[in-house]
């Protein structure tokens, strides 16, 4: 393990994005990067599953696909820069994935905020 991140599992809610967490999801994050090219997305749109099975998902990652388990995609590995490209394509804002990853309705979340009526 990195010494750098020697007593990072301690903090909760952490996730480390090292070398050997960008390795293991490598084929997730190339997933979601392609998700900048708009045949991509429109064949995504068209059948999910033919472009999980081209992009050589497992089927550990094709279930955190489906499911839009967007903690689960970061505990995975998937780095949180790519997944926004996907949220777009589901059309889900960065707010709306915050408050799903914390287990609470978009309104609860926004609650929570300093500007809870924004936007």
């Amino acid at each position: 393990m990195n010494p750098q991140l020697k007593g990072m599992e301690e903090i909760e809610g952490t996730y480390a994005f090292d070398i050997r967490t960008s390795n293991k999801a490598l084929k997730l994050n190339r997933f979601f990067w392609n998700m900048i090219r708009a045949e991509w997305r429109d064949r995504y749109k068209t059948d999910p599953e033919a472009v999980m099975q081209e992009a050589g998902l497992n089927d550990t990652e094709k279930n955190l696909v489906r499911t839009e388990d967007w903690l689960g995609l970061v505990q995975y590995g998937a780095c949180f820069f790519v997944i926004e490209k996907f949220a777009r394509v589901v059309r889900k804002t960065n707010l709306e994935v915050y408050a799903m990853m914390r287990g609470e309705t978009f309104e609860q979340f926004m609650a929570t905020r300093r500007v809870p009526e924004s936007r």
